[in-house]
């Protein structure tokens, strides 16, 4: 087969396939799943494959025709990625950047044009199109670059970032190695519509197969100036390693030229694809620039605005924790991280970035010899600092269960002047370096920043708290209200009696105002309790227990006692207990089916009495019972209760010294276990 007829057949191939991509990409289009620009892209592409692919079965294209088919093509990829980009994250590159990219697209598509017109003979310089070609395909693969770092979550647009960037990078080669011999080489253009087209059937079967995945994704940006200078150098790298390749092959290779040729083809892109892709790579050709470019490590400026980005969303209680860790492991490529919060004299797990849930995760007392360290020396723990480093001095403090936790890298404390709102533990980072007085200095910084707005949060919650309990004294001051109207009513029927008693109309009306007060007064009291202070006292508590599940013998299903300790004595109100028994196997009740199970057991556990109220109820997720459950007007039922009894039994509980534990799952059932400190009988 001659030489025309493989070029013919390899670039009508990539003709055909383009068209059919341009088909497809006007259905996306349609579906809004890409933007209208790659169309035009696509469709420019099939005609550029159908003008060479004639030029070989007796049309001439001529190399001004050429030079103009080319440019048009690149531009239109080049217009194509940019609007792609805005059109994927909502927001477009800096720009400078955008401005001068355009500005050498517009300014070879005019040069193209002008000389196709003018019919100036320079347009028949093959140099001229190397040259044009070239300076276009790097540009568009800059262009890829940003294209492909911006959108981590859209793989269809991952897909036609990768293969263009593959056809610009063959492009790339083609036009490099011209320069060397001033002429294009014919078997690299031959090649070229092969390529092309086998781009273009990867796209076909890509669009097919991904046009039901595509996700918005977020902008990310470098430091402007020297991270957008990345493509650019490579590219420059990778025309220097091919023109010398290149040369040394064509005068030493002998009969091995090809071979080699295709070998060191094949080497530089597998190179420059893992650099493209590798966030690996990615990552520590940051850190280089980052050391030997700039005077800081950290651009302060923009690190900064990046974590009161994250800090100052709209407030939402159930991902704040989530948002205080994703600002900080940002900063430093964490890829995960986890957070404790100071609760009742207790280090608590509230939340974890891509890691397990919190609770797997154990407590850690305020008073240990770890939280003294980060209290008193706002000492930053590395577990991977070298034993001669002084900031593996205090190490042998980390407890060992926070040791465990796979690829530990740090352990930050969270202060707000002199005290210790928390602590978060970050894992290493993608590319580990050692840390430095510049990264100690901007973690405390961060620490202390992420500190005070949990704990301005937390106070938030605490003022939203008392309010709630404002309006429920409001309240009841307003129910304290009718029920003086109810008495006086009755005081009224009472002072008439006497009058009045043999007369059977006053006597009708005086039951039906007691009737309708007794209603009015049972209706107020379910709604509200509020019971006066008492003095604690000594009580047995299988007695109290007895008479909470007599109270609630009424309602199915009946509960069961098991009493396997029945002299056990506590300190405490008795009104108040009965009060709280009752409320907690209530609440089991009327989470239960009539033919499920409420059990109660009363046991003694070292110098502990220990309450278990267990049913086969609905149940609570995980969330709920950590977040929720023991917030005050928070309920359940749906409009059948205000959501202030567990709140209020947690508290008395608390106030006797006790613990109050919930494990809950959904569908399956609860159990309440409360702890209460005995005394001797």
């Amino acid at each position: 087969m001659q030489q025309e007829q493989i070029t013919f057949i390899s670039y009508f191939s990539g003709s055909i396939l383009f068209s059919i991509l341009s088909v497809i990409t006007v259905y996306l289009w349609k579906t809004k799943t890409v933007h209208p620009s790659l169309f035009f892209a696509a469709l420019t592409s099939t005609l550029w494959h159908t003008g060479i692919a004639l030029n070989y079965q007796g049309y001439t294209l001529g190399k001004d025709n050429l030079l103009v088919l080319e440019t048009a093509r690149y531009t239109l990829w080049i217009v194509a990625i940019l609007y792609t980009l805005k059109f994927t994250i909502g927001q477009q590159i800096p720009h400078k950047i955008r401005i001068t990219i355009l500005s050498v697209c517009s300014i070879a598509l005019a040069g193209a044009l002008t000389l196709k017109f003018l019919d100036n003979p320079v347009s028949d310089n093959t140099n001229i199109i190397i040259w044009t070609c070239l300076l276009l395909a790097v540009t568009g693969f800059i262009s890829v670059e940003q294209l492909y770092k911006n959108t981590e979550n859209n793989r269809l647009v991952k897909l036609w970032s990768v293969t263009i960037g593959a056809m610009l990078i063959y492009d790339i080669y083609l036009f490099a190695y011209s320069l060397i011999f001033n002429q294009i080489d014919v078997e690299l253009w031959q090649g070229r519509g092969a390529v092309n087209a086998c781009a273009a059937l990867i796209l076909i079967i890509g669009c097919l197969l991904l046009s039901n995945t595509n996700r918005r994704s977020t902008f990310t940006i470098s430091r402007p100036v020297a991270f957008y200078t990345t493509s650019m150098s490579a590219a420059g790298g990778f025309l220097s390693l091919m023109a010398i390749s290149g040369y040394y092959v064509q005068l030493y290779g002998g009969n091995w030229g090809a071979i080699l040729q295709i070998l060191v083809l094949f080497l530089a892109l597998i190179t420059i694809a893992a650099a493209f892709i590798s966030s690996t790579i990615r990552s520590r050709v940051r850190v280089w620039v980052s050391k030997y470019f700039f005077s800081h490590k950290y651009d302060y400026r923009r690190e900064w605005l990046r974590l009161i980005n994250y800090l100052s969303r709209a407030p939402d209680a159930k991902d704040f924790h989530l948002r205080a860790i994703s600002g900080v492991a940002s900063i430093f490529n964490s890829p995960k991280g986890l957070l404790w919060i100071l609760q009742n004299g207790q280090m608590v797990p509230v939340a974890s970035l891509h890691m397990n849930d919190p609770e797997t995760y154990l407590q850690e007392p305020i008073d240990s010899p770890f939280c003294k360290a980060l209290l008193e020396h706002e000492w930053v723990f590395s577990s991977y600092a070298p034993e001669n480093k002084k900031l593996s001095d205090l190490n042998e403090l980390l407890p060992p269960w926070l040791v465990e936790i796979p690829n530990l890298w740090l352990v930050l404390p969270l202060l707000t002047e002199q005290s210790l709102v928390g602590f978060m533990v970050l894992t290493t980072p993608r590319h580990e370096t050692a840390l430095s007085w510049e990264d100690l200095d901007l973690l405390k910084a961060v620490g202390r920043q992420v500190a005070s707005y949990l704990d301005r949060h937390q106070a938030a919650e605490h003022i939203a708290e008392s309010r709630q309990l404002d309006a429920f004294n409001k309240l009841t001051a307003f129910v304290m209200h009718d029920l003086k109207n109810l008495i006086a009513q009755q005081a009224l029927v009472v002072e008439n009696a006497a009058k009045h008693k043999d007369n059977p109309a006053f006597v009708e009306d005086a039951i039906q105002t007691i009737d309708n007060s007794v209603a009015r007064m049972s209706n107020l009291l379910r709604k509200l309790q509020r019971d006066e202070p008492h003095e604690p006292r000594s009580v047995e508590l299988s007695k109290i227990l007895i008479e909470a599940t007599k109270k609630c013998k009424e309602h199915t299903p009946i509960p069961s006692l098991r009493l396997q300790d029945s002299d056990i004595i506590v300190n405490a109100d008795p009104d108040n207990l009965t009060m709280i028994f009752v409320h907690i196997i209530k609440n089991a009740q009327e989470a239960t089916d009539k033919n499920g199970f409420v059990d109660v057991t009363l046991s003694r556990e070292g110098n502990n009495a220990i309450i278990v109220v267990e049913d086969n109820g609905e149940g609570m997720d995980v969330a709920f019972v950590r977040e929720r459950l023991f917030k005050p007007f928070v309920t359940t039922k749906s409009g059948k209760g205000m959501g202030i009894g567990v709140f209020q039994t947690n508290e008395i509980i608390n106030s006797l010294g006790g613990k109050m534990t919930v494990e809950s799952t959904p569908e399956v059932g609860s159990t309440f276990t409360l702890s209460i400190p005995a005394t001797l009988a």
